[in-house]
């Protein structure tokens, strides 16, 4: 109702299994005689660590369902939504059987549609991601301004310091070998070869963006052992932070030089 209120849409993850129709029936109950409409292949980490592919089977289906039962049922009229079932097709051994229910105010007729919602949902990991360094990184919840213009102007550049961040976090895993220039000034790179945890690399071929960013985890803590996982987004707010104090420093020493 809220989201209609604001002439906007919803596409949430159902955990409730909400009666249908008159009340007789559940969701799931209606879902089971459903036809599988389509099958979609994605990628997941194994229990061994190793990148797999399973394949989801898709079910959709445009369901009436009510509201809970009591104070909400009396208060809340039923509503026509699309439900969305992705049921691992292969029941493994290892760990649990991935299973995604989705429900929708938008219109889907046919299982590609229902793909994209899907695809849209798994964005909410980064989402929250961007939302957790916003708050816990440039810890905006703790802010002490008067005035909503000035919480908002502060919000909004929080906001492209955390997507800068969460940016440079996901790159390396996807471009590690791209030209540094991509995510740095030159600026930044000179401080980054002058910083204090450098190792001696004579070869420039090597210094890709995956080797400034690892510096810049580096410098936020990380250890950068053998057997370590890629660099999150913590440690590489705090590598952004030490870096720019790091050139602070830099540049006064560069303008006592010139004076």
């Amino acid at each position: 109702m809220l989201a209609k209120e604001c002439n906007t849409h919803f596409l949430v993850r159902i955990c409730q299994d909400r009666l249908i129709d008159d009340g007789s029936k559940t969701i799931s109950d209606s879902m089971n005689l459903v036809t599988i409409s389509g099958l979609h292949n994605i990628a997941i980490k194994g229990a061994d660590g190793n990148m797999i592919e399973v394949a989801l089977e898709i079910k959709h289906q445009k369901i009436k369902i009510l509201p809970p039962v009591g104070v909400k049922r009396k208060k809340y009229s039923a509503l026509m939504l699309t439900v969305i079932y992705a049921i691992e097709k292969e029941i493994p051994t290892d760990r649990e059987r991935i299973i995604w229910k989705l429900v929708t105010d938008l219109p889907i007729t046919k299982a590609q549609e229902a793909i994209e919602k899907l695809h849209w949902y798994s964005l909410r990991w980064k989402i929250e991601t961007f939302h957790k360094i916003l708050k816990s990184g440039c810890r905006a919840e703790s802010l002490k301004l008067r005035t909503a213009e000035r919480l908002s102007n502060l919000i909004a550049i929080f906001c492209i310091v955390s997507w800068r961040i969460f940016w440079m976090t996901m790159i390396a895993r996807v471009s590690p070998n791209a030209q540094p220039e991509i995510a740095f000034t030159q600026e930044e790179l000179e401080v980054l070869d002058a910083a204090p945890n450098n190792r001696p690399n004579n070869n420039m071929q090597n210094k890709t963006l995956s080797y400034y960013l690892n510096k810049v985890a580096r410098l936020g803590g990380y250890m950068n052992r053998a057997l370590d996982q890629p660099p999150g987004n913590i440690v590489m707010w705090r590598g952004l932070s030490k870096l720019a104090d790091i050139r602070l420093g830099f540049n006064m020493a560069k303008k006592m030089t010139c004076g």
